[in-house]
């Protein structure tokens, strides 16, 4: 996890969360047992378009050791997510922006939270510590 933030901080300006140790969901009923997860959030300034940065981070994971395919639920060394790219919200086949599962996560909220609370997300009418706050997730999450 540090050395893909350090990578991702080499990019362009950027600000990092904390880390945070994160249940995984494979506990609650998933096939297979999963080991807990490190997420952080990094806030990276940049060029270009967010398709270009998808293919980035897509990249680095491959770089990292991550399968080029790997069956859903399989446990994964990294998984690099586009959450935001400013204000822009998009669908598309390959990226949906804001990241579909960011209001209802607690393991991408709680570092996002420490970067930008105050942030109003694209198609949310709540900063991001409100819906933090407001958030219906039962699975652990603990800043390290």
């Amino acid at each position: 996890m540090r050395a893909a933030i350090a990578e991702l901080c080499r990019w362009g300006p950027h600000r990092a969360s904390s880390l945070w140790r994160t249940e995984p969901l494979a506990q609650r009923g998933q096939p297979e047992p999963q080991p807990w997860y490190v997420n952080a959030a990094v806030e990276v300034g940049l060029g270009g378009d967010a398709l270009s940065v998808l293919q980035r981070l897509l990249a680095l994971e491959l770089e990292f050791g991550r399968p080029a395919k790997r069956a859903r639920w399989q446990p994964r060394l990294i998984d690099l997510d586009l959450l935001l790219f400013g204000d822009l919200a998009l669908e598309t086949p390959r990226l949906t922006l804001p990241h579909p599962g960011l209001a209802r996560r607690r393991f991408v909220l709680a570092p996002l939270a420490e970067l930008a609370p105050d942030l109003v997300a694209p198609g949310q009418t709540r900063t991001i510590s409100e819906l933090l706050a407001d958030l219906d997730d039962p699975l652990r999450v603990e800043k390290l």
